[in-house]
């Protein structure tokens, strides 16, 4: 054995060992494997950095920043609508609709551009049904690879492997040769996470083991965070009454958050203003006394849905903790005479006043220096209250602003980059073109283009990409499918088909999935003492069998979103791996070969 090849395996059997074990951080781990690549002299400082340059990388970049571009126009706030609107808010419901509708667009356009675009409709479904981003977010991404066996153009390695094939003097297989064996995947990968996505999934994505920001407040200040959408039918006695009159404040210690009615909503009302038939009343308050509100005024209790529930979700809304500083306006006066509600439309639900906590109406108590509020509102005017040289804001918010007069220019830049990837252009060329075509058209900002990069995905897969380079360049590919083949290939056909698929597998988790293929290809050809064709096609199928580690592209871009780990890859992906193995070889050796 070759040195060079003896030093790429330890290296490989190092990385791979500290990915399965989570010892360092992933980014961390691949800068290593890069590194040390270089450091042992297998590769020069052109080939030890091709990572930063690839293809991979580069289309990986301009993913996320389209990505981030659709997200901003608020266009997948209406797709979340749909989708909860057809699968409710039952979790295999959603998987299921969620999965085929990426699956499907994966086989016409490449899996990481239907990663993308599926992306933030997804966790906007997470925030409105309250189920945990993870639960859906590998499911979908899982999908979207395999639903790249569904046509000759929806992967690199199927591609590729008509060209592969014309220079060996065999035959090319048409566009939907590949369909049937693609469609079982789909199906078999999505029917995996029906039935076994309960056990096999995180209970919960990285960033939700620690509270978030408004969890904590509302933990830490035992606030109501059940928000009741109610309607004013004609009978009841509500209308004609002002909140004080309804005596909101007072008897129920409800907050009135909003009130709408038809296109027009109003937020934190002015006390003076009169309830009318036909409105629909957010209120914030528990939910025994709501209820009591609620049946003696005969309103109506319904579900949240609409534009007018939109406002009142925590991606738009939230508590605030606002503290009283000396040269405040509002020092020495109560709320009524400031105005608070009228000037920057928040509610207030508690006052701490001398150290004592008010609830209720504290409307005309004296504010004074070092007092603090706990309001209600939309981020967008609780950022004016941060502004204010009246209040210091203490809670920690992002303003979630949606421009919708980007949106069609959003989904041309987005249509436009994979149109030029279906007719053949490179990948990383038509996505970075319509990565810049977002920035020209002011959908972002070129700061807001550099900020939605996830660099720790970057460096992910710039730092294993050179793994594959060393494997190939080396030999050390060659070797070890030559090793593994040549005790198979006495064997019953079947242990032959299983191994390429083996391998395959194995090769696409840690070199490009196109050079897993380059490699397979000319070796199947040359042992298989069947016809070859089908050999290779199942080679490049396989090719997509990237599910125990985070290192295929959609994966990558996906994990940081749901909040995973490698063990959560590991545990997921072992049993997608070994279904795909068992469903490819069966397809194979039965019907095709």
């Amino acid at each position: 054995m070759e040195p060079d090849i003896i030093i790429v395996l330890l290296i490989l059997s190092v990385t791979v060992i500290l990915l399965v074990f989570d010892f360092v951080r992933i980014d961390i781990v691949a800068i290593g494997c890069m590194l040390a690549l270089g450091w042992t002299g297998i590769l020069n400082p052109q080939e030890m950095f091709s990572g930063f340059s690839s293809n991979a990388v580069i289309a990986m970049l301009s993913v996320m920043i389209l990505g981030r571009g659709i997200a901003r126009t608020g266009i997948m706030d209406e797709f979340s609508k749909f989708v909860i609107s057809k699968a409710g808010s039952h979790k295999r419901n959603l998987v299921g609709l969620l999965s085929i509708s990426a699956g499907l667009l994966s086989g016409l356009i490449q899996n990481i551009g239907a990663a993308a675009l599926f992306l933030p409709g997804i966790m906007q479904v997470s925030r409105r049904t309250k189920i945990p981003a993870s639960s859906l977010i590998m499911p979908v991404g899982f999908a979207a690879i395999l639903g790249g066996t569904l046509t000759m153009v929806g992967s690199g390695p199927l591609i590729l492997v008509n060209d592969l094939l014309r220079n060996e003097g065999l035959e090319a297989y048409n566009l939907f040769s590949v369909t049937p064996v693609g469609i079982v995947l789909l199906l078999s990968g999505i029917g995996y996470f029906l039935l076994f996505g309960n056990k096999v999934l995180p209970k919960k994505k990285g960033g939700e083991t620690e509270k978030t920001e408004q969890e904590r407040l509302v933990e830490k200040l035992d606030l109501p965070d059940n928000i009741t959408l109610l309607t004013v039918p004609g009978k009841s006695s509500l209308a004609g009454k002002t909140t004080e009159e309804a005596g909101l404040w007072k008897k129920y210690n409800i907050n009135l958050l909003g009130i709408g009615k038809g296109e027009d909503v109003v937020y934190a009302p002015w006390r003076e203003n009169k309830f009318e038939n036909g409105q629909t009343l957010a209120v914030l308050g528990s939910a025994e006394n709501t209820d009591q509100f609620s049946k003696d005024f005969q309103l109506e209790n319904r579900s949240a849905s609409g534009n007018f529930s939109d406002g009142f979700n925590p991606n738009v809304s939230g508590f605030a903790e606002v503290i009283i500083p000396p040269d405040s306006e509002l020092a020495g006066k109560s709320i009524r005479e400031y105005t608070l509600r009228k000037r920057y439309a928040v509610e207030p639900v508690i006052l701490f006043n001398k150290g004592e906590r008010v609830e209720g109406d504290f409307s005309d108590v004296v504010i004074g220096t070092g007092d603090t509020l706990i309001v209600y509102g939309r981020w967008d005017n609780i950022k004016d209250l941060k502004e204010s040289a009246d209040f210091v804001v203490v809670t920690d918010f992002d303003v979630d602003k949606k421009d919708k007069s980007k949106t069609w220019p959003a989904i041309g830049c987005f249509v436009f980059a994979i149109a030029l990837a279906m007719f053949g252009f490179p990948i990383s060329m038509a996505f970075l073109t319509g990565a810049l075509c977002m920035v020209l058209a002011r959908v972002l900002n070129i700061g807001q283009a550099y900020e939605s990069i996830e660099w720790k995905v970057v460096f992910l897969l710039a730092g294993l990409i050179p793994l594959g380079v060393a494997m190939q360049k080396t030999g050390t590919a060659n070797f070890l499918a030559e090793s593994i083949m040549s005790v198979v290939i006495d064997l019953h056909p079947v242990f032959f088909i299983l191994m390429i698929g083996v391998l395959s597998t194995v090769f696409s988790l840690f070199m490009s999935n196109v050079g897993a293929i380059v490699v397979l290809t000319p070796l199947v050809i040359g042992m298989a003492g069947i016809d070859p064709r089908p050999l290779v096609l199942m080679a490049a199928v396989c090719a997509a069998n990237s599910f125990i580690l985070p290192t295929h592209q959609v994966n990558a871009f996906l994990m940081s979103s749901g909040g995973y780990r490698n063990a959560d890859y590991l545990k997921a992906g072992s049993g997608m791996t070994i279904l795909f193995l068992a469903v490819t070889v069966t397809l194979f050796y039965f019907f095709i070969i």
